[in-house]
């Protein structure tokens, strides 16, 4: 037992606490968060170029060009002119060529063909970096704690869209049912669950721009409120998305080209003619279309509602991101209008659809804000 010590003694560096190191918080949880940010981001540039693709193969009515679904071998084109030839023949044996492209050659099938194979392609080169990043961290042990789910989720939502996508391919690949094009609300779901997993992918990177030290201080000063409202609006602009599938599915843009009435009339004059009624919400081109276009006045009053909101935010970055999403929303209309008038060129209406790509963003982004906003001293340091 060592002997009572002189209250004058000098304590030895040997015997001195350990100084507390800052940032113990993130210790152990932080992983890779730069690395898997990066590859995130790599994720969200392919699946926005997925979109594309997507609305061109639309827009060029190529998606129902291939009529059988291979995960695996369908990655390899056909090679020599008897492939070719065979996929041109069970192409012919489909609705949409016997009554729209009787008039194709092999040279223009060939056209069609690559923009649908393009499409598919794409779909499994984000699969395929989704599951090497995603390996590779996992087994590296870099993904921070908690993060090891969230990561599964844009995987599985990928796996479940090549799913849905061929449930939406199939709808058009028929013989004797007189279908030229997939089903509308196929189309929607599609277009939606690319939507969802961009919304994910743009949350798991705004999470992981900042330390996990840092999001913890934010989230203490939560704006409750306008974090609700700009949940509400999130889920009313993907709503607006869905009925944009609806149009695009049946070339209701393409139906009226007058603004602001439809065919001189507030509403269409063949707006329910379809029967059972309830079809004509998903199938008749001026109804489908009326209510696009109401839908999309509703949101701007809403979006209006929720910037007056944000104006009243303690924090700048959050003003500025409501700011960006009222500006982004009024751009989006003004280009809704010109893609009616002019007939839905698909130059405009790929322009349309990408602007709804910015906008879903800008909504995340103040969201992300409300509720983990940026304190800003008053010097603005």
């Amino acid at each position: 037992m060592s002997g009572k010590r002189s209250i004058f003694e000098e304590v030895s560096d040997d015997n001195k606490q350990e100084a507390v190191q800052p940032g113990m918080i993130d210790r152990g949880r932080g992983g890779a968060r730069g690395g898997i940010r990066a590859w995130l981001m790599v994720l969200f540039a392919l699946v926005v170029a997925m979109i594309v693709v997507g609305g061109l193969t639309r827009l060029t009515d190529s998606g129902l060009s291939i009529t059988e679904w291979r995960p695996v071998t369908g990655a390899v084109p056909p090679m020599s002119e008897v492939e070719w030839q065979a996929e041109f023949d069970k192409y012919k044996q489909i609705d949409q060529w016997r009554i729209q492209n009787q008039w194709m050659e092999l040279p223009d099938f060939k056209e069609i063909y690559w923009w649908e194979w393009g499409h598919r392609q794409l779909g499994r080169i984000i699969g395929l970096v989704w599951a090497v990043g995603f390996l590779g961290f996992l087994l590296l042990r870099k993904i921070p704690t908690g993060w090891t789910g969230r990561l599964i989720i844009p995987g599985a939502l990928g796996a479940l869209q090549g799913g849905v996508g061929w449930w939406m391919v199939a709808s058009g690949v028929t013989q004797g049912e007189g279908m030229i094009a997939v089903a509308s609300y196929r189309l929607a779901l599609h277009l939606g669950l690319a939507f969802v997993i961009l919304g994910f992918l743009g949350w798991y990177i705004l999470l992981l721009g900042r330390e996990e030290r840092a999001l913890m201080q934010a989230r203490r000063t939560k704006e409750a409120k306008l974090f609700s409202l700009s949940t509400g609006l999130m889920h009313f602009a993907f709503l607006q998305i869905l009925l944009g599938a609806l149009v695009a599915g049946i070339d209701a843009g393409r139906s009226y080209t007058d603004w602001p009435l439809m065919g001189g009339q507030v509403l269409p004059p063949d707006a329910t003619v379809l029967e059972p009624i309830w079809r004509n919400f998903f199938e008749s081109p001026g109804l489908v279309q009326w209510i696009h276009r109401a839908a999309g006045y509703l949101l701007l009053i809403f979006v209006i509602v929720v910037w007056r909101r944000g104006r009243s935010s303690a924090h700048p970055q959050t003003r500025f991101a409501f700011n960006a999403v009222l500006a982004g929303l009024m751009l989006q209309v003004v280009l809704g209008v010109i893609t009616v008038i002019y007939a839905a060129p698909w130059q405009i209406a790929i322009l349309h659809q990408l602007m709804a790509v910015l906008v879903w963003v800008l909504i995340l982004r103040a969201r992300f804000l409300s509720a983990y906003p940026i304190s800003t001293s008053v010097r603005g340091i």
